[in-house]
């Protein structure tokens, strides 16, 4: 008489083989949502996150989520800038990655240090520029009061008149303000020695308390102290008036061609596809010309400058060029 298989055998196995059905469902359920789950686009900064980079970053990144989906701030600061683009550089040209070129990152920098991680020209596509912040010649009010100089013009003259009696202050060698400074003593044919100081709120606070007598500054830093009549305006660099200060002319109204600025603007690393390019310039342009974004900016003192991906690298080509001389002449060097 055969005996047949225990019950609690058969239970077991049957239950056993539910399980398991079970969790290979539950698996291509987890690898089916992971698979249609979408890839995460970042927006890679090459500073400290709270300036106004990352601040105009951040408001792009909200702007754009309707029509590019989830946008992440990536900050990577260092190395005057240079870590955070290198980042971009090698990154995938697959449109996830998009960076922030800056006036320091793609032409300041590459005549700057001795040694470059990534190539400015060639390693990244332009998308559009997004901002530039007018730079302003500021002399300590008092200063200027004594000496008599009202304009800039009369500042010119002062200085040929009396040679080596001016100085003026920057953030450190090789600065925006420091090279703002070299160009400008080069157009109007003076001399004022040079002060570097670690950062721009030192050199500021220099000028403020009368330790220096000008300095080339961004409008958002100075605009403050401008208002409270403790700096005196004396040109801004842009090629025209800036209508964040219409009083005040440009320097190249004095000093013809004269113009250097802050700017930044997206790029994404070289190869990446022309109409991944193009569907990243349609959403951010939008983005940038929004009367939402519009008056963030004027916060900050900052004008929008939407592009095509072709005017920014024409501008970024040519601003590298320019400040090739503009480095050089100033003899800062970073090692």
């Amino acid at each position: 008489m055969k005996t047949s298989k225990p019950f609690c055998s058969v239970a077991f196995s049957a239950a056993h083989h539910a399980l398991l059905t079970s969790f290979i469902a539950a698996l291509a359920l987890v690898a089916g949502s992971a698979m249609a789950q979408p890839k995460v686009m970042r927006i890679v900064v090459p500073y400290a996150p709270g300036g106004p980079i990352d601040v105009t970053a951040r408001l792009m990144a909200e702007r754009v989520k309707d029509s590019l989906g989830v946008v992440i701030i990536e900050n990577r600061p260092g190395g005057g800038g240079n870590i955070g683009a290198d980042v971009v550089a090698k990154a995938a040209p697959d449109g996830l990655t998009i960076g922030i070129a800056a006036v320091a990152t793609h032409a300041i920098n590459p005549w700057l240090y001795g040694k470059m991680p990534y190539n400015a020209a060639t390693d990244f596509a332009p998308v559009t520029q997004m901002l530039r912040v007018p730079n302003v010649l500021v002399m300590n009010a008092d200063t200027a009061k004594r000496l008599s100089i009202n304009s800039l013009a009369d500042l010119i003259r002062y200085a040929k008149a009396n040679p080596g009696k001016l100085n003026y202050a920057s953030g450190g060698n090789g600065s925006a303000g420091h090279l703002a400074g070299e160009m400008f003593k080069k157009e109007a044919g003076i001399f004022a020695l040079h002060i570097p100081y670690n950062g721009g709120n030192p050199a500021q606070l220099a000028l403020l308390s009368g330790q220096v007598d000008f300095n080339f500054d961004n409008l958002a830093t100075a605009s403050a102290n401008i208002q409270a009549g403790k700096l005196k305006a004396l040109a801004v660099t842009t090629a025209t008036r800036s209508a964040m200060l219409p009083e005040v002319p440009a320097v190249a109204e004095t000093l013809k061609g004269f113009e250097i600025d802050t700017w930044w603007g997206l790029v994404t690393p070289a190869g990446t596809p022309k109409d991944v390019i193009a569907k990243l310039n349609q959403a951010f342009v939008a983005a940038l010309n929004s009367p939402e974004a519009k008056a963030r900016f004027a916060a900050l003192m900052a004008e929008p400058v939407a592009s095509t991906p072709e005017q920014f690298g024409a501008f970024m080509k040519s601003e590298l060029a320019k400040y090739e001389k503009v480095v050089k002449a100033s003899g800062a060097r970073v090692d």
